[in-house]
């Protein structure tokens, strides 16, 4: 897991649709990029130090550049305000990555791709990786209304009659039940988008094609999950320590606190963003002990290699946890 930081510049600004606006970034002297896949974000510290990731949405083969689409949310957390309202060309921003937890596996006789408003972002470079494979791909992309929905124009350019808009002022909601029944045989679902349509996409998914075909990527914090009286008692009770075999120290992690609020008394600079589990700033490595996951992000393949977590929500299952921190 890289940590470099990368010094960007800001050498494009355009407006996608209503409250959406790109950004294209590249390097000072013009060199190419860090390669990446479809799936990966860049988290960007803004110039406040407030730390946000968005979802790479250019050509991955065009490394001169890396575009980016913000959505401006009147009732976020200031990130987004911040890039729309003070943002021009030139503006200098740093960045890490990029980073992937959202990768296209190989192997699908057919992939159908969902996205829900920005979450358009990692879906768009997907299909055009798709489709120059030549893999067999729909698109179903949802918003609000063709006003507030970006890209339009350039997904019908790449996905020609395999591309389905659902503006929901002029058709409703897409029928997701019907899109999962006509896909066929050994088909993957990757879908991007608010809690709400992700919940309902993975049901049907499981039902229909088991729960192995669906993959997402959750725009915003999940609901956290049910816990029984028990683990309530146990596990979100628990006291352990944790050990960062880089800084040389051991620490105790209180019932009441997270390991990031425990690391970040040590080193305050230690990297972070939401807080909630769905961005992945936090990823650390895990060297030993067994991690209670708790995070929005990794798959159930990637809780069981336990060699990596997400200490803003994730604890530990064990009375220790050796960090490489």
């Amino acid at each position: 897991m890289s940590h470099d930081t990368l010094d960007l510049v800001v050498r494009g600004l355009r407006q996608e649709s209503d409250n959406v606006m790109s950004l294209e970034l590249s390097l000072p002297d013009g060199a190419p990029l860090p390669h990446w896949e479809p799936g990966a974000h860049l988290e960007v510290i803004l110039p406040s130090g407030l730390v946000r990731h968005y979802s790479l949405c250019s050509e991955p083969r065009q490394l001169q550049n890396y575009r980016l689409a913000i959505l401006r949310e009147s009732g976020g957390r200031g990130g987004s305000e911040e890039l729309h309202s003070q943002i021009r060309l030139g503006t200098k921003l740093k960045a890490r990555g990029p980073r992937n937890h959202f990768k296209v596996e190989d192997g699908a006789t057919h992939y159908l791709l969902v996205a829900g408003g920005i979450g358009i972002t990692p879906i768009m470079a997907m299909a055009r990786e798709l489709k120059a494979a030549g893999k067999s791909t729909r698109l179903v992309y949802c918003g609000s209304s063709r006003q507030t929905m970006a890209f339009i124009d350039e997904l019908q350019e790449i996905m020609g009659d395999s591309l389905a808009l659902y503006p929901r002022d002029e058709r409703g909601r897409a029928d997701l039940l019907a899109e999962i029944q006509n896909a066929p045989e050994g088909t993957s679902v990757y879908a991007c988008g608010p809690e709400r349509l992700l919940t309902d996409l993975q049901s049907i998914t499981a039902a229909t094609l088991g729960a192995e075909a669906f993959h997402a990527e959750l725009f915003g914090s999940a609901t956290p999950p049910a816990r029984t009286q028990a683990e309530d008692e146990t596990k979100a009770d628990a006291q352990f320590e944790i050990e960062l075999r880089q800084s040389g120290c051991t620490l105790t992690v209180p019932p009441e606190k997270s390991i990031l609020d425990v690391v970040l008394e040590v080193n305050p600079s230690f990297m972070s963003s939401c807080e909630e589990g769905f961005c992945g700033t936090c990823e650390t490595k895990v060297l030993e002990g067994e991690v209670d996951h708790r995070d929005s992000i990794l798959s159930l393949k990637e809780r069981a290699r336990n060699d990596t977590m997400f200490i803003c929500v994730s604890r530990s299952k064990c009375p220790k946890l050796v960090l490489d921190a």
